[in-house]
């Protein structure tokens, strides 16, 4: 090699060798990308955030484009536990600092999208979290390596030219490019990132808008008093939220145009390929609808001399001009940034929103990418909240744990109880937990049992969709059997063409249990870990592969399901049905009673009674002792009146134990 390779060489060297370095990267300071950095900084992990904009959370700097926001703050519960109340807190992110709870920054129930920008900048400030701020990355690709974490490292260029270098990248950009249009005339389309929201503007207008979600009905809402009326058009019909339990579809807090449609107000919903249509543009700057095919086949170049539908059929319900078309499709993910080596997108619609990840939110195409936040709601898209902020914050979670144990050998938090605590455990988690409930057929709590079934491990929040891998991503094991406790709405009950206000939707009654409409606990059992092909060959619309047995507690109005005998009772049966065991407990009296009749006690007087713990001192229990000669008759001594009156309060050798520990029914 001469001295100019051995100079570009040398070059080459010092570019590699001058790459910042980062275990952990994170695209975006936007909720998920900051929800991540406080478990990262957490646990002390090397990590950088990168930012585009000077702040936190610049999306919502310009969205929603009328500043309200659709999730719910709820500032009041009742309740004094901390997890039950982030079920109904849709905005606050996990962290331990009581401060950083979204309820001390909005008294509304739908609140201003500006308090949500204040919020993520105190979250990153008072967490101290690494974010490096007006950097914008611009290109991300790979460079192999076979001593990296993942066999390759990610390489990231900002708009200066700067190179980074990462083992793991964790892309929090959301889905941030506007889906557009494309038919003849899609250039006199205003879009819903850039149109007016001054309803001064469309004063005595007709409004064409291209969109049934909830941009469209936002939009349409802010301007519904002052135009003249509002169509909206999209290819699919309107999905309602509390039809279909996904807090994804139209939200009742902007669907006011419903109510002038159906009461025939001028306002309307129609429903067409959009990909079939055409707008001109006539002489007085008026658009009209027309259809492509009709566009195509006539050589005029007068917009005013275009044929359109109402020519032939004089009913069509589009032909009247509008003074403006508004587009309000939603949003995708931007893959421009990403070099094809990376293999985020297969090139179908679907994967034209979102990347193409696993049920564990890892990219299928390049080990060691993460999608988190609103870009990996493909893995629950339409069923749950894996793409708002009260869901995504628990995936991003349980991202993290896999992390954790994958890089660094923790494994996935648990902890073990005595088999006498499982229905206690089961029923203080489908109380309290927020993930459970949010991600409900997503995320599950799994029960790991120990040998012989004398106690269990407790895992919370595992997406469910990985469970064949559970032992390889989590590091516990699963040989004795298991248990799945997930959330699940009734089979045929939520869908756009549901009626869910039907005159019997509940189900009170234990025996029918399995029927039940609304959000409800299901236990699954198997005796053995499922495997991968138990997945994928599972029954259709169910969750899991056929299990061993399960059990569904029946629906509660309140969603409090600790009734004795209408909740615990039936979950607690089940449980002994599957372990062939008493899981009941008893007074120290009766298991000494076992111990004389029984052969096998149950786990309650094994783990208890025979430690000496719980053994109250009480006259028949001492009667009995003396009957089985256990215990000597004080009472025939001679000086038997004067011994018990010296030592009355002096314990015998069977009631040596704690009181304090006594046991409950």
């Amino acid at each position: 090699m001469g001295p100019s390779g051995l100079l570009v060489a040398l070059a080459l060297h010092l570019a590699v060798c001058s790459r910042p370095h980062r275990d952990y990267c994170v695209l975006g300071a936007g909720p998920a990308g900051l929800q991540m950095a406080a478990f990262l900084h957490r646990a002390g992990r090397d990590y950088e955030v990168f930012e585009r904009e000077s702040a936190p959370g610049s999306f919502f700097t310009r969205y929603p484009r009328h500043r309200k926001l659709i999730s719910i703050n709820k500032r009041h519960t009742g309740k004094a536990n901390a997890e039950f109340n982030l079920r109904h807190d849709w905005n606050s992110l996990l962290s331990d600092d009581p401060h950083l709870l979204f309820r001390h920054y909005s008294q509304a129930y739908f609140p201003d999208a500006s308090d949500m920008v204040r919020y993520l900048g105190d979250f990153a400030r008072r967490l101290g979290l690494h974010v490096l701020y007006n950097t914008n990355i611009t290109h991300v690709t790979l460079d192999k390596d076979p001593q990296a974490w993942n066999g390759h490292y990610f390489i990231l260029t900002d708009q200066k030219g700067q190179v980074y270098q990462c083992s793991v990248l964790l892309v929090a950009t959301g889905l941030a490019v506007p889906k557009l249009v494309d038919f003849p005339g899609s250039e006199y389309v205003e879009g819903y990132e850039s149109v007016s929201v001054d309803p001064e503007d469309f004063v005595g207008q007709n409004v064409l808008i291209l969109g049934h979600g909830n941009s469209a009905f936002e939009t349409a809402e802010n301007i519904l008093g002052v135009t003249n009326f509002v169509h909206m058009l999209s290819r699919s019909r309107v999905r309602l939220s509390w039809a279909t339990h996904y807090v994804g579809d139209v939200r009742a807090i902007n669907n006011g145009l419903l109510d002038t449609y159906q009461l025939k107000s001028l306002d309307g919903l129609l429903e067409s390929d959009l990909e079939y249509l055409a707008l001109v543009k006539d002489s007085k700057g008026k658009f009209h609808v027309t259809l492509k095919f009709l566009l195509e086949n006539n050589s005029s170049q007068s917009a005013d001399s275009i044929p359109l539908p109402e020519d032939d059929n004089d009913n069509f319900a589009m032909r009247v001009a509008y003074d403006r078309v508004i587009r309000c499709l939603g949003w995708t993910f931007d893959f421009s940034i990403f070099d094809q080596s990376l293999r985020l997108s297969s090139g179908t619609e679907f994967s034209k929103k979102y990347p193409l990840i696993k049920a564990s939110y890892e990219s299928k195409g390049s080990r060691g990418l993460f999608i988190l936040g609103t870009a990996s709601h493909s893995v629950d898209y339409r069923k749950s909240a894996g793409g708002f902020i009260h869901g995504f914050r628990y995936t991003v979670r349980a991202v993290h744990r896999l992390l954790e144990h994958r890089h660094h050998g923790i494994p996935w938090p648990s902890t073990e109880y005595p088999i006498t605590q499982l229905t206690s455990s089961i029923i203080r988690r489908v109380n309290e937990a927020s993930g459970l409930y949010q991600m409900f057929s997503v995320l599950a709590d799994i029960i790991l049992l120990k040998e012989n079934a004398t106690a269990f491990e407790y895992l919370e929040e595992f997406p469910m969709q990985m469970l064949a891998q559970l032992e390889m991503l989590t590091g516990r094991t699963a040989r004795h059997g298991l248990f799945v406790i997930n959330m699940e709405y009734g089979k045929n009950f939520s869908g756009p063409e549901k009626d869910v206000f039907y005159y019997d939707r509940s189900v009170a009654h234990i025996e029918d249990a399995w029927m039940s409409n609304f959000l409800h606990p299901v236990i699954y059992y198997y005796r053995h870990l499922p495997t991968e092909q138990d997945m994928r060959f599972r029954p259709a619309q169910w969750p899991l592969p056929r299990p061993t047995a399960i059990h569904h507690i029946v629906e509660d109005f309140l969603t409090d399901w600790t009734a004795p005998v209408g909740h615990i009772l039936p979950l607690r049966r089940f449980l002994e049905n599957c372990l062939d065991t008493d899981l009941r407990s008893f007074y120290a009296e009766s298991c000494f009673l076992f111990t004389l009749t029984r052969q096998r006690l149950p786990p309650f007087c094994q783990q208890g009674y025979l430690r000496m713990q719980g053994l109250s001192s009480t006259k028949s229990l001492w009667q009995h002792g003396v009957e089985s000669r256990l215990l000597q008759d004080y009472t025939a001594m001679e000086n038997s009146s004067r011994w018990l009156g010296d030592h009355s309060s002096a314990p015998g050798p069977l009631t040596q134990s704690l009181d304090s520990n006594k046991e409950e029914l």
